[in-house]
């Protein structure tokens, strides 16, 4: 096979860019966040300009645009530049070819039909491809088949064909053709690591100095796990708790001798696909085509009145620039922030983390630096101390009906918070053996704080619950025609609680808060309130007896009745309420007498009614009678009699429903004046 297969050589040399002198960026620091953010601080010794090279992951290009910061005390920063998210595309986007043509010299040539080429070797010929074809040529001695590229060239003496493989060499006539194939190449060269982009960093300045170059990234959530050791005497108030960090390095480079921190806190972070291309939709207008003039018709007009426009508001000026406020004294509104401190030297002693508290979170910094190979995980303590730990029994209902919990009641009296985690507690007995007793989840823990921490069912412990709700009225007052009444709802839950014999128990029950209720059992001066639950604390002495404790939560209910609506029996009720003083049921009593009267008064309205609709319904059926009898006979004659009798009885009972009427509304407007009278 001749050097023409070889498409490099085929086209020539290539011209590859050139860097300024830049030693290449080291990583020393490496801060990681519980928010599953990773901080990269890496340093590099430059001379005078230069370029830093940066490789990154595809996936952190984004973080990296969003947050990459340059520390340079000497100079400053020239400017960034990485490949674009799709190079390749981009690259061949503007070329005659696609990638694919760069597969063999025969594809490209035939992807480049019409260009000038000059073929070199036993034959020389100039010309314009016209066609590149394979063909299939036996080899001497009937060996077989091998297949060749003839390539038909348009030239001064017509078409020559030649063959490709026999070509010494092929160069393209146009120069820029040249230039453009040798640009595809360098592209495909530089996109072999598709998972990765290099950026380049240029650097400005005078001398030799240290540059600092640092980006968040997402990293793996550092996670911190607890043992806790409990001491063979319940009466010692302090156990033995010891913290380790796990750390995870998956950045996809080694960690050496790196300064390592690990944050605890929740902080505020976004990300943003700075890394795509993004454009913006415009719309299309149609192009605009010089025709045939056709004037409108002028149909005359009216004389319209003219006012003075009315003058617009100034402009704003505009805001100075930073140069501007730097030139004439003015503060800018946004200062870059200083860059970080160094590290800290190598600490010669213990190798646990020195903890600090921050405004928003924790910060534990490794004394000592650190180094783990992509890939691998390491543990590291981050504190070994005595803290304050009290052993109780810890009720939650909803998780366990009948027994409590065994809880540690933990309180952080060091001088910094501790991350959440979980908690393997350990227990000590007098024989100085350890043994294994629960687990527990420990949430953020700030300085001065305290937590509960069940880790076991207590069995030796029974407890039972009952609930019951009263409601009783508390008081009541007349005003503006209503009873106004305050009512009680009081819920109670008694907890009958047995206890071990010989082992005096601190007892915890969570009761749940009732939103707008007061606790009023027991005393609230030693309740606890955590996440909308009572918290209440009870002492069991020991011994077999069992001990019953009320937790009693009242709510105050405002009613208002009113009296001249409200039916006789509710009012007889309130009447007799001995939480009324005796004014307040006197004043129901009579207001329940002149009701009284007005339904009475009522009643002989509706008894007038009652007579006239059976004298209505009489004559009804007379009149029905009196068309089925003969005319004239005693019987009719006998039905008119009666309904001339009938017509006097209705006219006086109109005359009584009047009377009836006006009884019954002069007892209502009593019972309603009444009613006003009293406030």
């Amino acid at each position: 096979m001749r050097l023409l297969m070889n498409v490099a050589a085929l086209l020539g040399l290539l011209v590859f860019p050139t860097f300024a002198f830049a030693q290449d960026l080291a990583l020393k620091r490496v801060m990681l966040s519980s928010g599953g953010l990773g901080y990269f601080e890496y340093e590099a010794n430059v001379d005078g300009d230069a370029t830093l090279k940066l490789t990154v992951s595809l996936g952190q290009v984004d973080d990296v645009l969003k947050s990459l910061v340059v520390y340079d005390d000497k100079g400053g920063v020239g400017g960034l530049s990485l490949p674009g998210r799709e190079p390749l595309a981009q690259a061949f986007k503007d070329l005659p070819f696609d990638e694919n043509s760069l597969g063999s010299p025969a594809e490209l040539l035939q992807a480049l039909k019409g260009a000038q080429v000059t073929v070199g070797g036993s034959r020389s010929i100039s010309g314009r491809i016209v066609s590149v074809e394979e063909d299939s040529v036996a080899l001497p001695d009937n060996k077989g088949m091998v297949k060749r590229t003839r390539v038909t060239l348009y030239t001064d003496r017509g078409l020559q064909q030649f063959i490709l493989e026999d070509a010494e060499n092929l160069q393209f006539a146009d120069a820029g053709l040249r230039d453009k194939v040798g640009q595809a190449l360098v592209a495909i060269q530089g996109n072999r690591a598709k998972d990765a982009r290099i950026i380049d960093l240029t650097m400005r300045g005078q001398g030799r100095r240290t540059v600092r170059v640092a980006y968040i990234v997402e990293a793996p959530v550092w996670k911190a796990s607890y043992r806790l050791t409990l001491g063979a005497d319940p009466a010692v108030a302090r156990s033995g708790l010891q913290g380790w960090a796990v750390v995870e390095n998956l950045s996809g480079q080694d960690w050496k001798d790196v300064d390592l921190t690990l944050v605890s806190g929740r902080p505020v972070a976004f990300h943003q696909a700075l890394y795509n291309a993004y454009y913006v939709t415009r719309p299309e207008v149609p192009v605009e085509i010089a025709g045939r003039l056709m004037p409108g018709i002028d149909r005359g007009g009216v004389t319209a009145d003219q006012q003075r426009a009315k003058s617009s508001p100034p402009m704003p000026a505009p805001a100075p620039s930073r140069a501007q406020q730097e030139r004439f004294g003015a503060s800018p509104q946004i200062a870059m922030a200083p860059p970080p401190p160094p590290a800290a030297p190598m600490a010669a002693a213990a190798d646990q983390f020195e903890a600090s508290d921050a405004a928003t979170q924790v910060i534990f910094r490794f004394p000592r630096a650190v180094s783990v190979e992509n890939g691998r995980t390491l543990s590291i303590p981050i504190v070994d101390r005595q803290v304050p730990a009290a052993r109780l029994a810890l009720y939650q209902a909803e998780t366990a009906a009948r027994n409590p919990l065994a809880a540690i009641r933990l309180t952080n009296d060091g001088d910094s918070g501790l991350p959440p985690g979980i908690i393997t507690l350990y227990e000590r007995d007098k024989g100085g053996y350890v043994s294994y007793v629960g687990d527990a989840r420990l949430s953020a823990f700030p300085v001065g704080e305290t937590r509960l921490l069940a880790y076991a069912l207590d069995e030796k412990i029974l407890i039972e619950r009952d609930v019951a709700q009263t409601d009783r009225v508390a008081s009541g007052a007349i005003a503006n025609g209503a009873l106004r009444l305050s009512r009680v709802v009081r819920q109670t839950t008694v907890y009958r609680v047995r206890g071990p014999v010989k082992e005096p128990r601190q007892l915890v029950v969570v009761q749940r808060r009732l939103p707008g209720w007061t606790l009023t059992k027991p005393e609230a001066k030693d309740v606890e309130l955590s996440e909308g639950n009572y918290r209440i604390p009870f002492r069991l002495p020991g011994g077999d007896q069992t001990q019953t404790f009320e937790v009693v939560q009242e709510q105050t209910q405002q009613q208002e009745i009113r009296l001249v609506e409200s039916a006789a029996e509710q009012i007889r009720v309130y009447a007799q309420a001995r939480e009324f003083d005796a004014k307040t049921r006197d004043a129901l009593s009579r207001v329940l007498q002149l009701q009284q009267a007005a339904t009475d008064a009522q009643r002989k309205v509706q008894q007038v009614d009652a007579e006239r609709q059976t004298i209505a319904q009489e004559q009804a059926r007379l009149r029905d009678n009196l068309a089925r009898v003969p005319a004239n006979s005693d019987l009719q004659r006998r039905y008119l009699a009666t309904l001339d009798k009938q017509e006097t009885d209705l006219e006086a009972l109109a005359s009584r429903r009047a009377d009836a009427e006006k009884s019954a509304e002069a007892a209502r407007e009593a019972l309603r004046a009444y009613v006003v009278q009293l406030g």
